[in-house]
């Protein structure tokens, strides 16, 4: 018996466009004569591929159920890799969440929908089929399945529970591992976000607290949009400079690039430049540590450096272009960079002031220098981006190109007790390292941080098609989405050198001329001392209400009291919560107040709901308190 058209109809009716999808055979799909079918002694269709059960050929059903109880405890959404003919897909949807159905081959699902009965199965509208191709579209169906089971989980991205049809994947082994590792990427990113904000929040805040002027003086990124187009769609080749080990392998090619593009550096690759005598036309920095700010040390070229008791005017500016964040380690604003630019600032107090005084254009962040960098280029206007650098991995236990201040220092520290291969060690090691498919098509040594970043380059790779993504570097790691850089044709590209400089000191020029424009700076000035104002005025507010609320709390607290004056209490203290919130300078201060430990919190020597809500609040209001007096800018920070 056929179950084909009935299958058909409700995929006609609720997946618009699947079904005309899968009836397109591709040509790496398995024939008939792969495909094997027998039966159970219960009259389950069993799948064989050459040769080879991909179910259990005596109980299939069974089978698929024990699949979905080993993962009936989790909360998130179940991934099948290798649907097979569904046994485990139509168990974990009993589950009551979100299944993601994830299947290389086309014509296996064609042969299911034909053999067996899916109707329940299709019509629960929590079903999301990746089938077929790159498999890049895994990352967007694990943020649908986690929006719908959002409510159920307070809106938290919930790591999804896997169910493996090893029969299968061992049959498409590179292609289900690609999928598996951009399933952990998507799984961790959030923690890794929140591990990072952890350990940097305050620091972001007290860089943003001394920098925060710059908002003021500097002009955005959203000025430079569309930079390297032109009238006649001849629109400038950009050069991108990561810092990974596949830099040195450009060396010989600097004077090329600089000719035919215009070129970008992060700023741990500024000094490969200056080292090499050629000065890149913008560098990026957006991190907030010290150290980071150490990688732009002597970014002055040496025919530049004039001492301070000669009068030689801006003899020490540099041609590059500053791009920076606002919470940047202070110092880097005093550096000798003639153009200075801001990208959106990435934090709320940040863009509090940044919204009422001068907004300076987004620019995306992927945790790594050179997501934003590349952010950069096709804000620019790219449509051609050759990359070097952007290994994401450690070919040959190589973690940065030679002469990176990363060498530099554990070079500089090395003794016998700790020599600097102890240093290369840790940085191997501390990452989670793991083997992956390399861009040239083997395996590579990269680490989990890494993994991240490179999801995050696929998926812009995919979501901006129309830019040509081009790798000098041969060992890194694969990134879908970024090409072999061809020789030939980069040499082909004719020297535009000349016209790089003039198309990007005219549009510096008029940035200038307008940014500064003298009633333009004086109506800036005004609105930022508008928007520091409000900002502190709002915080104190809010200061006040925390120091209300906790003294409504402490007499929650007390054994003394009876029911009805904990009523009183809670009602009180819920007030102020409910003002605190509808505070929109509440994000501000929320920003550092640090997670809470539930099992601290569970850990009550009182029952007393009440007392456990006095005591948890009481900790929150502390916290915000705490995080106000650090957001507030003291005259001496404006």
């Amino acid at each position: 018996m056929s179950f084909f058209n009935e299958n058909k109809n409700i995929l006609l009716n609720q997946y618009p466009g699947f079904f005309e999808m899968i009836s397109t055979q591709d040509n790496d799909d398995f024939n008939s004569e792969n495909l094997k079918i027998d039966a159970t002694q219960a009259g389950d269709p069993v799948l064989s591929i050459k040769g080879m059960y991909i179910h259990s050929p005596r109980d299939p059903v069974r089978e698929g159920q024990r699949l979905a109880e080993a993962v009936s405890a989790e909360k998130g959404a179940v991934v099948i890799l290798g649907f097979g003919l569904g046994y485990a897909a139509q168990a974990a949807a009993e589950l009551n969440r979100p299944v993601i159905v994830v299947e290389k081959h086309k014509s296996i699902l064609l042969k299911a929908f034909e053999l067996r009965d899916f109707g329940v199965f299709l019509g629960k509208h929590r079903i999301i089929f990746v089938v077929g191709g790159s498999g890049d579209s895994i990352t967007e169906a694990l943020s649908i399945a986690n929006d719908l089971i959002a409510p159920e989980n307070e809106g938290k991205k919930t790591p999804p529970s896997i169910i493996r049809n090893r029969a299968l994947m061992g049959l498409d082994e590179q292609w289900y591992k690609k999928i598996d590792d951009k399933i952990r990427a998507w799984s961790m990113r959030d923690d890794v976000n929140t591990a990072t904000h952890k350990r940097f929040a305050r620091r972001w805040v007290r860089n943003l607290s001394r920098n925060m002027n710059a908002i003021r003086d500097f002009p955005g990124v959203s000025s430079l949009e569309g930079l390297v187009l032109n009238e006649n769609k001849n629109t400038l080749p950009v050069f991108l400079a990561a810092a990974g080990p596949g830099l040195d392998k450009i060396t010989p090619l600097l004077k090329d690039i600089y000719e035919r593009c215009l070129i970008i550096a992060v700023d741990t690759s500024l000094r490969f430049f200056i080292k090499n005598g050629i000065e890149p036309d913008f560098v990026l920095v957006v991190d907030s540590q010290f150290w980071n700010c150490r990688h732009l040390d002597r970014c002055v070229p040496k025919d530049r450096c004039v001492p301070k008791d000669r009068c030689v005017p801006n003899r020490n500016e540099i041609k590059t272009a500053l791009v920076a964040e606002s919470a940047v380690y202070p110092p880097v604003f005093d550096l000798p960079f003639k153009y200075k630019f801001l990208c959106s600032s990435m934090f709320p107090l940040g863009s509090f002031i940044e919204k009422q005084v001068d907004p300076k254009g987004k620019l995306g962040a992927g945790g790594s220098v050179a997501t934003t960098a590349w952010d950069f280029a096709r804000t620019l206007g790219a449509n051609e981006i050759w990359i070097a650098g952007l290994d994401l991995a450690f070919p040959e236990l190589k973690t940065h190109f030679h002469g990176a201040r990363f060498e530099e220092r554990s070079n500089s520290e090395s003794n016998r007790f700790s020599p600097a291969e102890k240093w290369v060690v840790r940085a191997l090691r501390d990452g989670f390292p793991f083997k992956a498919r390399s861009f040239c098509g083997g395996q590579v040594l990269t680490d989990r941080r890494l993994s991240l970043y490179a999801a995050w380059f696929e998926s812009r790779f995919s979501a901006n098609k129309q830019i040509q993504n081009y790798s000098f570097s041969s060992d890194g790691l694969a990134i879908s989405g970024l090409q072999a850089a061809d020789m030939q044709k980069f040499l082909a590209l004719p020297n535009r050198r000349e016209e790089i400089d003039n198309r990007i000191q005219n549009a510096l020029l008029k940035i200038e001329e307008q940014f500064n424009e003298a009633q333009e700076k004086q109506r800036r000035h005004v609105r930022y001392e508008n928007a520091v104002s409000a900002l502190n005025r709002g915080l104190e507010n809010i200061g006040l209400l925390c120091e209300q609320g906790a003294q409504i709390a402490r007499q929650g607290l007390k054994k003394d009291i009876d029911s009805s004056q904990k009523e009183k209490y809670f009602n009180e203290l819920d007030n102020i919560m409910k003002r605190l919130s509808e505070n929109e300078l509440k994000e501000v201060a929320d920003f550092l107040i640090p997670l809470i430990d539930e099992k601290e919190n569970n850990e009550c020597e009182n029952d007393d709901p009440f007392h456990i809500h006095f005591k948890s609040t009481l900790g929150i209001l502390r916290s915000l308190a705490e995080a106000v007096k650090l957001n507030i800018i003291t005259g001496a920070d404006k």
